[in-house]
């Protein structure tokens, strides 16, 4: 079977700056690929331009067999795409629901009026979340009054309920405790035990060690090594990203 992900090639320059060159990897459905690096080592460029935020000035990007490069945000995201930056983009005055359909939302004609539908909204935020194993205790608090965890966890629901087959996580468990820390590793493994393909964005070894399947280490917008994390240990991935050779 061909790979859920391929990416092939892939350069980008910005002016005289080459800040990503010849990275090539594969991400399979049900598998963790992280990408590691240090910063500036590329890894939000290469999410980028897989993403459609950026166009590529070489190579190219597969999707489900399909061509990618050239496709906006959106048309990524209508393939079966979802990125969730380190910001997540929640509306923080809004409930679950409301997050969920943030941008989508569904309605409801009454008397020739239309409203927001809110209760089907959070209905379905609910079964998504139950369905991934996420508790919020008060599905119509705003989610700013949740945990960082909980946040994350309404972000990746989000990401799920649109049918995504491949999810890009940028540094997703920064500024969160060692719980919460713990809450999205577990949502991590019952992503993949759904059949989704996970690229994970990560300079943090424990999250590395956690979740990958294969671990593409990124040292100066160069492909510096790939591993997988039973035939490696942190001091080598510690080497790779600071340009040590493979």
């Amino acid at each position: 079977m061909s790979a859920l992900l391929q990416v092939k090639g892939l350069k980008k320059r910005f002016g005289g700056n080459e800040a990503v060159s010849n990275v090539n990897f594969e991400v399979n459905a049900g598998e963790c690929v992280v990408l590691a690096g240090d910063n500036g080592a590329g890894k939000s460029t290469v999410i980028k331009m897989i993403s459609g935020v950026y166009t590529p000035t070489e190579g190219e990007v597969y999707f489900d067999g399909n061509l990618l490069t050239g496709q906006s945000p959106e048309g990524v995201r209508n393939a079966g795409i979802e990125t969730i930056y380190q910001d997540l983009s929640l509306a923080d005055n809004l409930d679950p629901g409301l997050n969920l359909y943030l941008g989508r939302e569904k309605t409801k004609s009454v008397m020739g009026f239309t409203f927001l539908d809110r209760a089907q909204m959070r209905k379905d935020a609910a079964e998504v979340m139950k369905g991934l194993g996420i508790v919020v205790p008060d599905p119509s608090a705003p989610v700013r009054d949740l945990s960082g965890g909980q946040r994350q966890a309404i972000a990746i629901a989000r990401a799920i309920h649109w049918k995504a087959k491949l999810v890009i996580m940028d540094e997703p468990t920064a500024a969160l405790g060692v719980p919460e820390q713990r809450e999205v590793m577990a949502l991590i493994h019952r992503l993949k035990e759904q059949g989704v393909g996970i690229i994970l964005i990560s300079h943090n070894l424990p999250d590395i060690f956690a979740a990958a399947d294969r671990i593409i280490v990124l040292a100066r917008g160069v492909v510096g090594g790939e591993r997988r994390p039973a035939e490696t240990n942190d001091e080598e991935i510690v080497r790779l990203m600071m340009g040590a050779t493979a």
